[in-house]
């Protein structure tokens, strides 16, 4: 089984930042892709980011190109989202997931998730 804490959520002016931390636990390979989702309420999960675990290949939502960046610690087991110039449209909960297989940006394809943990960006 795998199992996924994030941290690092909070309340943040626009334009400033934060960092999202996901530590991960069990098999190595439920996980070999990680990945961001958000929430805001009344709207449908969507895909921020994600990792190859293995080669760290990335991918990004267009709505966060150049502004996010996702990494990953491999010795730590755990993946971060620096979120930089953050907008009131960013406003959501955080959640990491992860996956087995081929990557997928779709987040009916990820079979663990974390608890999740809430982004608010005031203007």
């Amino acid at each position: 089984q795998v199992q996924l804490v994030e941290s690092g959520g909070g309340l943040v002016q626009a334009g400033g930042s934060l960092r999202l931390s996901c530590a991960a636990s069990g098999r190595t390979f439920s996980r070999q892709h990680m990945g961001w989702f958000r929430q805001a309420p009344g709207k449908e999960r969507e895909f921020v980011a994600a990792i190859t675990w293995s080669l760290g290949i990335t991918n990004y939502a267009d709505s966060v190109k150049g502004r996010f960046t996702i990494s990953r610690d491999i010795a730590k087991n755990t993946v971060y989202l620096q979120m930089n110039s953050l907008k009131p449209e960013d406003t959501a909960v955080y959640y990491c997931a992860a996956k087995a297989g081929p990557y997928s940006d779709n987040y009916l394809h990820y079979d663990h998730w974390g608890q999740g943990t809430q982004v608010t960006v005031s203007s």
